[in-house]
């Protein structure tokens, strides 16, 4: 009897529509270089909205002499006694998201020969707003940036709509306030609440002014809340016990090859004694001071909260984990929160298995100070998860060719990543005892050998692992055990790896779900 082949669908006709997707970000420093990653993904995106948002770590102030405090914030942390006062690490006339969108304008021409569909400066411009920026945590007025939040949420376009806080929550509260009063006593209140809360989708940085503790969980508690863990490190401090195979990636050698020699983009990114500070005398960006030791630094005022680095080496990236997962390459992690990406899988749960850890996700200088083993770290697992993969070096090298596109104008002069596919479906079923032949296939636009492996990504509610044959062949073939259950789920990813430079890894992933018996 012929054995059942997967080619199933989940490649459904036609690509799939980019996920739809709005950010709002502080003037952080990380929060500057993880939008500078982030536009060099927009041609996997739909970007909505680059809003500017405050958070108990920057504020700008009314302007008008009105002096603001909240115990126990970072400006009375580290023997600091600075407020009472009129703003907060937020510099005159703060533009770091229309710079970065300046600098994306200066290399879109090379990024449009290596992928079509990045889109116009003009059109990222046109997305760019000031939310509520004025006090920490402050939604008592409607901004431009919630006024686009408020339009996004009522529209009736398909799809999810992903909020990314890389800051605080307020400009995405003062949203969902004004929907509810104007809304709340009309007829059309209920129905309106189960439309947002399928729809709207948040990715948190943490809660970094208390406003989804204080509004957004009370008042919409069915709103889904994506808070990431195990993947990579992107934060402050990775080089810190990095793996060896991810410390390569985090060296000044390597951030000034791949990096911050890589033209207008690379330029405005930070690396450790770049010179440069967010906001000049902020005495918690010591990072771009060379040449001093920490103790120096500390007589010079500064919190010092982690060791000085070698210049030029790796800052970084804090809120990266909010998006990773929304990038098109063959893993679908946008799809479901429990999925696993480049950005970690959901907090608090792997498919039908729940896990329990703190779930702060906080990516500011004190949040790191607090506890820098653990914040912006989501490689900890507890003893019940099985080992989540390090996809931290493919990230790492997929940034560098998109860096390296973007002063590249002609298409043969870069790397580009592989093509992988699996025949039919990417959703199917199977009884277990059932062995089921996998078909793949890749193919490469620049004419360069890829290597191939089947793996189980163990994101399933299949707990156990699963036996496949011939791995390291595009044609290969799983066992479905006989001890799974009825609507178990496994994972299977087929990934492909060239060796161009650098080389780049792209992946497809089949979902198989297991019958009754």
């Amino acid at each position: 009897m012929a054995l059942p082949t997967i080619g199933a669908v989940a490649q459904p006709p036609g690509k799939p529509a980019p996920p739809r997707i709005v950010v709002t970000a502080d003037p952080e420093l990380d929060d500057n270089n993880s939008l500078i990653r982030f536009l060099l993904y927009s041609s996997d995106l739909n970007i909505e909205g680059l809003i500017y948002a405050s958070s108990q770590f920057h504020w700008k102030g009314d302007g008008k002499g009105t002096k603001w405090f909240v115990p126990n914030r970072e400006y009375s942390r580290f023997g600091l006694n600075l407020c009472p006062c009129e703003s907060w690490r937020w510099a005159k006339d703060e533009c770091f998201i229309h710079d970065a969108v300046e600098a994306y304008a200066k290399v879109y021409p090379n990024l449009k020969v290596h992928h079509p569909t990045y889109p116009a400066p003009a059109d990222l411009r046109s997305k760019i707003r000031y939310g509520n920026i004025e006090f920490d945590g402050d939604i008592s007025r409607d901004s431009p940036g919630s006024d686009l939040i408020k339009t996004l949420i009522l529209d009736n376009k398909p799809g999810p709509l992903f909020l990314a806080a890389w800051g605080g929550h307020s400009t995405i509260a003062r949203a969902l306030k004004s929907i509810q009063e104007q809304y709340e006593y009309t007829t059309e209140w209920e129905a309106l609440r189960k439309k947002i809360a399928r729809k709207v989708v948040l990715l948190p940085s943490g809660d970094q002014d208390d406003m989804y503790t204080l509004y957004i969980k009370p008042n919409w508690p069915d709103i889904e809340y994506r808070q990431f863990r195990n993947g990579p490190n992107y934060g402050y401090g990775a080089q810190l016990g990095a793996r060896p195979e991810n410390a390569a990636y985090l060296t000044a050698a390597w951030m000034k090859e791949n990096v911050s020699d890589r033209g207008p983009l690379g330029a405005l990114y930070r690396v450790w004694g770049d010179g440069k500070q967010m906001v000049k005398g902020d005495k918690l960006d010591y990072f771009g001071l060379a040449g001093h030791t920490g103790e120096e630094l500390k007589k010079m005022g500064y919190a010092v909260w982690m060791p000085v680095q070698p210049k030029g080496s790796w800052l970084g990236e804090g809120d990266n984990h909010t998006f990773m997962n929304m990038l098109g390459n063959g893993l679908r992690a946008y799809e479901a929160a429990s999925y696993g990406g480049w950005g970690g899988r959901d907090a608090g749960q792997r498919e039908g298995v729940s896990f329990s850890f703190s779930s702060s996700q906080d990516t500011s200088a004190s949040a790191m100070a607090t506890s820098l083993s653990t914040q912006n770290n989501r490689s900890g697992k507890s003893a019940a998860e099985p080992e989540y993969p390090n996809f931290f070096p493919q990230a790492q090298r997929d940034f560098a060719a998109r860096l390296h596109w973007s002063v590249t104008p002609v298409y043969s002069g870069a790397n580009h990543e592989p093509v992988v596919r699996i025949e039919g479906p990417l959703a199917a079923a199977a009884s277990p005892g059932d062995k089921i032949r996998l078909n793949g296939s890749v193919s490469d636009p620049d004419g360069n050998a890829v290597s191939v492996k089947w793996w189980q990504f163990q994101t399933g509610s299949y707990p156990n692992t699963v036996v496949i044959s011939n791995p390291t062949s595009a044609q290969a073939e799983v066992l479905i055990p006989k001890e799974a259950a009825g609507g178990q789920t496994i994972h299977l990813i087929l990934e492909g790896t060239d060796n161009g430079t650098p080389s780049l890894t792209r992946y497809q992933r089949l979902i198989i779900t297991v019958r009754n018996k």
